[in-house]
């Protein structure tokens, strides 16, 4: 029976592998300006013909695609991260007016310091949406202690993500022409305009912080049997959970500064890992949400920039189409779950 399970898990990451693979390999392929996929290759082994495609391929789409891929896993470690701790399959850093908090910082340094002698540094974004985003999980957290009732709070996460985005518009309204139409496009969600130089940072700080949240596997799944059973075994509940918070908003911060706010994807994809590996198992969880939130992205973010060519939707656009039904089923299965 074990072993049938390791070889169940190691089929369910090979097929992850393999939708990351031919994901990327269309993302990097089709746009307003098709590729050939033997041009593609040759491109990337240096010796394409066509300079144009060249420019293409290394300035937009593959650091695009490298940032798609690792944001959406981060952005899914964030919201498992978020569901361990509140113990709800729907909590996610969208739902909870984490990502709106990490907007409204974001969107305030970058109305302050644009026009001006200051740079705005990738560094800056991510320490301001950091800021953000632990502003967000504070109130979340003091409503925690005054509302016992999980629904009632995820109630009040979203109306803290509605009072954060108001502000953000604001802001918007009131900012310079130039100022307006990079804030209006950033902060509806999209992986365009990220650089080599970006893809650099955010990957650090992603994977680091995927790290760590590798190394709280064993504390998440005693934590996952209860505080007091977590308790006997060692586990620094205050400290855990501490973690937890950190880590979940570093994540989710890092996906707001580069690409703004996106809906779901910290919802659906934990939910859709554990359907795919039939277990709750945080060894397993966690890698599995990190390519899985790749994969996801990947795919929304292609038919983002194609379905209505050259026109490009809102990265948010997409991931809420694939990610609200999910959410309607858990609300569902939970639902008749309490009935039985």
């Amino acid at each position: 029976m074990r072993k049938e399970r390791t070889t169940g898990y190691g089929w369910g990451f090979l097929l992850l592998a393999v939708m990351i693979a031919v994901l990327a390999v269309l993302n990097i392929c089709i746009g307003s300006v098709s590729i050939p996929l033997r041009e593609t290759i040759r491109t990337l082994l240096g010796k394409g013909s066509d300079p144009v495609w060249t420019d293409i391929l290394y300035s937009l789409r593959l650091p695009r695609t490298v940032a798609a891929m690792v944001l959406g896993g981060g952005l899914a470690l964030s919201g498992y991260l978020l569901q361990t701790f509140f113990h709800n399959p729907i909590a996610g850093p969208y739902l909870l007016g984490i990502s709106s908090g990490a907007k409204l910082m974001v969107a305030l340094v970058l109305v302050a310091l644009t026009g001006q002698a200051l740079k705005i540094t990738s560094m800056t974004l991510i320490l301001a949406a950091f800021a953000g985003a632990m502003m967000a999980m504070g109130f979340v957290l003091l409503m925690a202690r005054l509302i016992d009732h999980m629904a009632v709070l995820i109630i009040a996460g979203i109306m803290i993500g509605y009072i954060c985005s108001a502000i953000t518009d604001f802001v918007i309204t009131f900012a310079a022409d130039e100022e307006i139409v990079n804030l209006h496009n950033w902060s509806k969600g999209s992986f365009s305009g990220i650089g080599w130089n970006d893809v650099q940072i955010l990957t650090v700080v992603i994977l680091a912080a995927s790290v760590a949240v590798i190394f709280l596997a064993k504390p998440i799944s005693a934590y996952e049997m209860g505080t007091d059973y977590a308790r006997s075994v060692g586990v620094n509940m205050k400290m855990f959970r501490m973690m937890l918070v950190l880590l979940s908003s570093i994540l989710s911060a890092c996906v707001t500064a580069f690409a703004g706010p996106i809906s779901f994807v910290g919802i659906a994809v934990p939910h859709l890992i554990r359907n795919l590996f039939g277990t709750s198992r945080p060894q397993i969880i966690i890698p599995g949400c990190f390519l899985g939130g790749g994969a996801f992205c990947l795919l929304c973010d292609l038919l983002a920039r194609t379905l209505f060519a050259p026109t490009e939707m809102s990265i948010s656009t997409v991931t809420a189409f694939f990610g609200a039904p999910v959410v309607i089923a858990i609300l569902i299965r939970r639902h008749r779950g309490v009935q039985s």
